[in-house]
């Protein structure tokens, strides 16, 4: 006596429409993986570089010559880096003088700004202490960087695979 084991035509089909809708989506959704950008800010040394995922974030150092402490706020927007706001303690060389409101709160003068970089360029050193805030995070980059490094302040738009395997502070 033979035993037959029919299988259902309707499991073989859904099985392979199951295929079909899987492949069809893989197929639609490539296109959109290889185009597809993540901003991101980039800072690059001359020997290696790192990813920040914020919209904002503070550069501070001391000043070289007046010794007291400095701080800039800035925005990214679109393709550029934007200078909202800077901190210092007392006007001199190098003092901007396009704010847009100026006032004073804890020995700080706050002046408000709205100035469009493309890239930032920065020179790091431990002497002034180079320093990036973001994300209630302080990062020294005067620790990642050799003394005196010319670095590079910019936005990226970068594409998925390498935003899931960059290196990010």
């Amino acid at each position: 006596m033979h035993h037959y084991i029919l299988e259902p035509k309707d499991t073989l089909m859904s099985s392979k429409r199951k295929r079909i809708w899987i492949g069809s989506a893989f197929l639609i959704a490539l296109p959109l993986l290889l185009f597809y950008r993540l901003p991101v800010i980039e800072i690059a040394g001359e020997n290696s570089s790192f990813f920040i995922r914020d919209d904002q974030f503070v550069v501070g150092w001391i000043h070289s010559i007046e010794k007291e402490e400095w701080f800039e706020r800035y925005q990214r927007e679109h393709e550029k880096i934007v200078l909202t706001e800077t901190q210092f303690k007392t006007f001199g060389a190098g003092t901007p003088y396009q704010g847009l409101e100026t006032k004073t709160e804890d020995g700080f003068i706050n002046m408000e700004l709205n100035i469009d970089y493309e890239e930032l360029h920065l020179t790091i050193s431990r002497h002034v202490q180079t320093t990036l805030f973001f994300s209630d995070r302080e990062v020294h980059l005067y620790e990642y960087f050799d003394q005196y490094d010319a670095v590079m302040i910019k936005t990226r738009n970068l594409p998925i695979w390498e935003f899931t395997r960059g290196d990010f502070l």
